[in-house]
């Protein structure tokens, strides 16, 4: 910069929630500051309130019927276009791991990893019914099959990985057809943030994943109360005692939970039983000679 170019003010963003394919503003216009790992100012985000985890909620449900009514292959290349929009941003979201902490190097391993889960997860849409369901042999003059169908609309408490365990945690749910409401990370949400800009811009259906930032302790309990949620990941909640809580919280309209593990390994073959758990079996009998 020259003497003679102006000096420009500094931009200082306040982000937004993502609810119902929108960036709306916390209805209690509250916000709270993001630093980085040096304790510099990154940005503001927003700190969902309760009414704001109740209207995300209602977007998800809202968003279920044609989101898991949307064919497996459908919902397989939606995860696979956000996987192109995240590596086109790829710059950004290394920066963002950089300011949270990451080494360089160790960014970008994260970013490309998270590409990857959501192509590998994309590649399931079509194929974990045939792993998951299965004709049963019975002794009686009819048969019956078993067939996974999504729960519905599950809360997801995200760990503090802010993008790989991110994605680790929402692109099993919805590609089994699930709507969800993620609760990110509090200390580094910006990926988070600009996931959910990926997400707007990638054919995804608004409601879908609806992304609420602030206190996971505050946001987390009215989550797992909330009767119109049928499941639960409670992977972010890092404590034993609000874990436990929360699973209680749930037991009123009988959730499905899935507990925290106390040490995940992002990187590792994550398996099936992240898209399992939240899948309902419906079993069909038909007599035979009919």
């Amino acid at each position: 910069m020259s003497k003679t170019d102006p000096v420009r003010l500094a931009v200082r963003k306040t982000y937004k929630l993502y609810i119902g394919g929108a960036f709306p503003r916390s209805e209690s216009g509250r916000s709270y500051p993001v630093t980085s790992s040096k304790g510099d100012f990154l940005a503001n985000a927003a700190k969902a309130s309760r009414k704001d985890a109740r209207d995300a909620v209602s977007a998800a449900r809202k968003a279920f019927p044609g989101w898991s009514g949307a064919t497996p292959y459908n919902r397989g290349q939606i995860l696979y276009r956000v996987a192109e929009m995240l590596e086109g941003r790829r710059a950004q979201f290394v920066a963002e791991l950089v300011a949270a902490g990451a080494g360089r190097a160790e960014a970008g391993r994260n970013v490309d990893a998270a590409v990857d889960r959501l192509v590998w997860y994309a590649g399931w849409s079509d194929k974990i019914t045939a792993v998951a369901g299965a004709a049963n042999p019975v002794a009686g003059p009819y048969f019956n099959l078993s067939t996974p169908e999504p729960t519905g609309v599950v809360a997801v408490v995200a760990p503090e990985d802010p993008l790989l365990g991110l994605v680790s945690v929402v692109a099993p749910v919805i590609v089994t057809g699930n709507t969800c409401v993620v609760v990110a990370g509090e200390r580094a949400p910006l990926p988070a943030v600009t996931l959910a800009e990926v997400l707007a811009t990638s054919d995804l259906p608004g409601g879908v994943v609806n992304v609420l930032t602030g206190s996971t302790a505050e946001i987390a309990p009215w989550l797992a109360s909330h009767m119109d949620v049928n499941a639960l990941d409670l992977t972010g909640v890092a404590e034993a005692e609000p874990a436990v809580t929360c699973e209680e919280a749930a037991a009123e309209n009988l959730k499905r939970v899935l507990r925290p593990v106390p040490v995940t390994d992002w990187y590792a073959d994550p398996g099936t039983r992240r898209m399992t758990t939240f899948l309902e079996t419906k079993t069909v009998w038909h007599p035979t000679g009919v």
